[in-house]
């Protein structure tokens, strides 16, 4: 079956979440990239560098991820509305703020590196060669948060196909600078560094050329007043100060996973570790169509059509159904062999064997939470995204302290957690449907 074969809505989703799923499957390839170059220099400590800095910056990015969620949902909304010149606004009040943020970044960047290399117990050869990662790409902060605004913004504008592009060029870039720098020149973990940073300029200049190219002679000029609108900055922060707190309470479920495994010994660790990589594919899958929601729901939003959104919702929750259950079905007929593919150890094999039926549960509680969130980030119900994850984390942190300590309550609270997002978002349902009879009253 082609896309010409479905109706007009399913073209209109499938034409915003393939190409996202496939930006999202290139993200981790940066990582690999950087890891398998050094992973041939001889030295764990180059390994141990990649995987620390890597970390830091992980974690750091995660928190702005809201430059690209807040934009994205606020765009839609200006591109339903057909207001070329707010959503232009938007962009430039997005970048504003990734430009601030960044530039404390680069300031404050000892002060970063030293307090997370306190925290860890790294050999001095690691924790050099991590600072040495580090001090280089913490100047490519702007590239990044500024891409995190202009690729939410393209979505915003119903374009995923230019995110895509930057994607794939970014990895492209990555791999034949970092081979040079290191195979050609010997720079080592500078080297991998250097390429990782020229990849991030690449992508952020080839999506400033194509909204110059699209949008550069018709955008107009913008004084500082019009950009820095006191009520369009209050109800930017608004939105991306609950997303913010919301990624929070994401971070806090995911540490203590992690951390809960590790003191459980390294077998089970290394078990939840590769049954981990069965919910993160998925979730690149959903991620794809939880954009969708996002762009057609902020824009439906945008045009005051409440039929049109909840026409969307329903055909992004049948895709959900199904794919939930072709993962579902997927993981129960070769769950054992993907962890046989992963690891040849037999005491991490039989480990994940024993925890296995619970992560095949995985699609079919988690997908909901997918697809609300990007209907309601779309539609800039970014409160509700908010309760709904803090009531996820307490009934996730609940589930731990009353279950034995043992792994398998460690994955019953986080499938808990999983469905308990989907189930309170489900709740909030009536407030998002209320946000369309309250445009509908200002346009009247």
């Amino acid at each position: 079956m082609t896309l010409n074969h479905l109706g007009a809505r399913d073209r209109a989703i499938l034409a915003i979440a393939l190409p996202s799923i496939v930006s999202n499957v290139t993200v981790p390839l940066l990582a690999l990239v950087d890891t398998g170059i050094v992973g041939h220099l001889g030295s764990a400590a180059y390994i141990g560098a990649i995987s620390v800095g890597g970390m830091i910056f992980n974690m750091i990015y995660w928190l702005f991820s809201f430059l690209r969620m807040g934009t994205g949902g606020l765009t839609a909304q200006a591109y339903g509305a057909g207001d070329a010149r707010e959503a232009q606004l938007i962009l430039r009040r997005s970048l504003l703020v990734a430009a601030a943020f960044s530039l404390l970044m680069i300031a404050a960047q000892r002060v970063i590196s030293t307090a997370v290399l306190h925290c860890m117990t790294v050999s001095p050869d690691v924790a050099s060669e991590a600072l040495t990662y580090f001090s280089i790409l913490i100047w490519g902060a702007p590239a990044v948060l500024g891409l995190y605004s202009f690729i939410g913004w393209f979505l915003g504008m119903q374009d995923a196909r230019v995110p895509m592009i930057i994607a794939i060029v970014q990895n492209v870039v990555n791999i034949l600078v970092s081979l040079f720098l290191v195979m050609g020149l010997g720079w080592k973990v500078a080297g991998v560094a250097t390429g990782t940073l020229v990849a991030q300029y690449a992508g952020c200049g080839i999506a400033l050329a194509v909204w110059w190219r699209r949008y550069g002679t018709t955008a107009g000029s913008f004084g500082l007043r019009a950009v820095w609108h006191r009520e369009a900055f209050v109800r930017f922060f608004s939105v991306n100060r609950d997303i913010f707190l919301r990624t929070l309470c994401l971070i806090a479920v995911t540490t203590y996973f992690t951390s809960a495994g590790a003191a459980a010994g390294d077998d089970t660790l290394a078990a939840n570790t590769l049954l981990m990589q069965l919910f993160v594919i998925f979730s690149y899958i959903m991620d794809g169509f939880a954009y969708a929601g996002e762009a057609l729901g902020g824009r439906c939003l945008g045009a005051r059509d409440r039929s049109a959104f909840l026409a969307t919702a329903r055909r992004l929750f049948l895709w959900g159904v199904a794919l939930a259950l072709l993962f579902t079905l997927a993981y129960l007929a070769l769950g054992d062999r993907f962890v046989s593919l992963l690891t040849d150890v037999p005491s991490v094999r039989r480990m994940a064997a024993a925890y296995l039926p619970l992560a095949w549960l995985i699609p079919l509680v988690s997908f909901s939470a997918f697809l609300f969130d990007g209907l309601f980030i779309g539609t800039t119900s970014t409160r509700g995204m908010l309760v709904s994850m803090a009531g996820a984390m307490a009934a996730f942190f609940v589930c731990r302290l009353c279950l034995p300590q043992l792994n398998w309550a460690l994955w019953t609270a986080f499938l808990v957690y999983l469905g308990s997002r989907g189930l309170l978002q489900a709740l909030l349902w009536r407030k998002v449907m209320r946000k369309f009879e309250t445009e509908a009253g200002k346009k009247l």
